[in-house]
């Protein structure tokens, strides 16, 4: 069968233009890593056409020693980097070339700040480290051919990255792709070959594939070769770094093999290094990243852990691997014993791969844990970055669920401002005598909680209390109803009972008040009607008129408002408004004789109790018709 050889010019889209853009801005002070990206594709590659083979050994068509070779050609100002990999079919040149991730580059675009330097660590996790090459070179031209098709259907792609790039379809002879960089005319240095095969040993010596240059001939032996054909010969070390001994490895070798399998520009925070024997043999390398992906919080985001099974590359994103909650970690599992055409239908059912999951999560824990004790301040780096995402820890791995409760941190009373990073252990060791209980308050932000009515009694008695306002808060907290033993109580439900905390007066005084003042409460409750459970005297307000308060077991006001705005619905629960007898605007409504103004006195303080925690008024325009009204009658009686 023969294809039609056709040659067409399209345009880059907008997104793609801004990217080419940031990528030649961004990276133009560390230009050497075009290299590491793009023998880092090829060994992606070659990886692929070994785990494709698998299944169809007739994919290597006889050629079944993978490399990738690097060549510089002085005089034609070029430098090559090829490989023998799975290739490219026309098509997928178009989407992944052309397009880059079409699915997500909206998104990643708007995770752009402007800043370079934070900029620039996002161009590798969103995959378009190819673009890379055009920080040294004026034109890139690409030539590929898929494993399986024939030869006839090769592909070759050229841009110069400022808008447009050709593709047409050619006669390639073998699989596998060779990028071909034309480089700038100031960037003659990476046409040194020694320079060259420097940048390799730096970046890319831990990988398993070897990394080919031609052999450097000098004197007769220059002369002899020059008719022969060329003779190449591994310039990288060409070890799996994660089967070497931990002890022979620098920590810039774990740093470079943290930005290969990441695709990260900068070092890691933290890394683990284990190698497990007995009836499950592997190895496990895991990496904390220092930012997070800007993919974090989609629906199906890239998992970072990349399996093998006897140093052979089975899939990336094996999120099998490592629990959700732990899915910013980064690195490498190798198996001895699972099968080496393991499916992720397999690992779904796979007791092994349970086994390594769990050790996998009590080990990043166990980093996480050192970190926080011996570098605070590395810890609060990493919290700033993953802290919501460990908050769904508690929810889905029951097992560590106190270890992770550990690691949590919060605002709270006990301290200002929103960088506060209070940990359980630290509440637990500032808690008054006799106190039994875990305060806390959730709201939609941390002003609405710190804020919030309900916090002034536990203010008038010292009383920590934890300001939680993530979304995440609310999955958190109903999942993890005590620490250490000591229950979590939000500050918001049910009925508030201080113990040993609240001096006996001041029962007392609560209690005869309630008796005292129950025809008001009658008449709040009447007034209100269906809108309320119940009106009672309340022991958590000093200085505010009301409150609301759900039941102990109801949905709380803060998750329902999070369930609507995601498009869910929340049942619905009616609220006990709690007042503060002792409040001025209580007496005065108590005092009140004309129905129609008790009545609208009453709806007042309702929806204020409402906007005090960040709930949305059902009819705004007749809460600002009755302020209105009552502002007026005043002006007038002041008149």
């Amino acid at each position: 069968m023969t294809v039609e050889a056709h040659k067409e010019t399209l345009e880059f889209k907008a997104e793609v233009s801004q990217v080419l853009d940031l990528v030649i801005r961004s990276l133009y002070s560390n230009k050497e890593i075009f290299l590491r990206e793009l023998i880092s594709n090829a060994s992606d590659a070659a990886e692929k056409l070994r785990f494709e083979a698998l299944s169809d050994d007739g994919l290597y068509d006889g050629e079944s020693d993978l490399r990738i070779r690097v060549e510089v050609d002085p005089d034609a100002g070029t430098l090559t980097v090829s490989d023998n990999g799975i290739g490219l079919s026309r098509q997928e040149v178009v989407e992944t070339i052309g397009s880059i991730a079409s699915s997500g580059t909206r998104r990643f675009i708007e995770s752009l700040s402007g800043d370079r330097a934070k900029d620039s660590t996002l161009i590798g996790q969103f995959g378009v480290g190819f673009y890379s090459a055009f920080i040294v070179a004026d034109k890139v031209t690409l030539i590929s051919r898929r494993a399986g098709l024939g030869s006839e259907h090769g592909v070759r792609w050229e841009s110069d990255g400022r808008g447009s790039y050709s593709i047409e379809t050619i006669t390639k002879p073998g699989r596998g792709t060779d990028v071909i960089l034309h480089l700038k005319a100031d960037e003659k240095e990476f046409l040194d070959a020694w320079r060259v095969r420097g940048i390799i040993g730096k970046f890319s010596d831990h990988l398993a594939l070897p990394v080919q240059m031609r052999k450097e001939h000098y004197g007769d032996e220059a002369e002899k070769a020059r008719d022969q054909p060329p003779e190449y010969e591994q310039v990288n070390r060409g070890t799996a770094l994660w089967m070497r001994n931990k002890s022979d490895i620098t920590e810039e070798e774990y740093h470079d093999f943290y930005k290969h399998v990441s695709h990260d520009f900068q070092e890691p925070l933290a890394y683990v290094h284990n190698r497990v024997e007995g009836t499950n043999e592997y190895t496990a390398l895991l990496f904390l990243p220092k930012r997070a992906p800007w993919d974090l919080w989609e629906r199906d985001p890239k998992h970072g852990v990349k399996l093998y099974v006897r140093r052979v590359f089975i899939m990336d994103e094996a999120d099998k691997l490592m629990p959700h909650y732990l899915r910013f970690v980064k690195g490498v599992v190798d198996s001895d014993d699972l099968p080496l055409n393991v499916s992720r239908e397999i690992l779904q059912h796979n007791r092994k791969i349970d086994t390594i999951r769990q050790a996998n999560a009590k080990r990043v824990l166990g980093l996480l844990e050192t970190l926080a004790k011996d570098d605070p301040e590395k810890y609060g780096q990493f919290w700033d970055e993953f802290g919501r995402v460990l908050k769904e820890g508690p929810a889905e791995d029951f097992a560590n669920r106190e270890r992770i409760a550990g690691l949590l941190r919060f605002a709270s009373t006990h301290g200002e401002g929103e960088a506060q990073r209070e940990s359980l252990d630290g509440y637990l060791e500032r808690m008054r005598e006799g106190q039994e209980k875990i305060y806390y308050i959730t709201a939609d932000s941390a002003a609405a909680a710190r804020h919030s009515p309900h916090l002034e009694v536990f203010r008038k008695h010292g009383i920590e209390v934890l300001l939680l306002s993530d979304r995440v808060d609310e999955w958190l907290v109903s999942h993890l109803s005590e620490y250490k033993g000591k229950a979590l109580q939000s500050v918001a439900k049910g009925d508030l009972e201080l113990g040993e905390l609240a001096s006996e007066a001041e029962r007392e005084a609560k209690e005869k008040a309630a008796a005292e003042h129950g025809s008001l409460l009658e008449r709040i409750k009447a007034s209100l009607g269906e809108r309320v459970e119940a009106v009672k005297p309340s022991v958590r307000l000093i200085e505010s008129p009301a409150c609301l308060v759900v039941g102990e077991h109801d949905m709380s006001a803060h998750l329902a408002r999070v369930l609507k705005a995601v498009g869910q619905s929340a049942p619905e629960s009616k609220p006990t408004l709690e007042v503060n007898l002792e409040h001025p605007l209580v007496k005065r409504l108590e005092a009140e004789t004309r129905e129609d103004r008790f009545a609208d006195l009453v709806l007042i303080l309702f929806d204020q109790a409402q906007l005090a925690e960040g709930g949305q008024l059902d009819d705004p325009a007749a809460f600002v018709g009755r302020l209105n009204k009552l502002m007026l009658g005043m002006m007038l009686a002041g008149g």
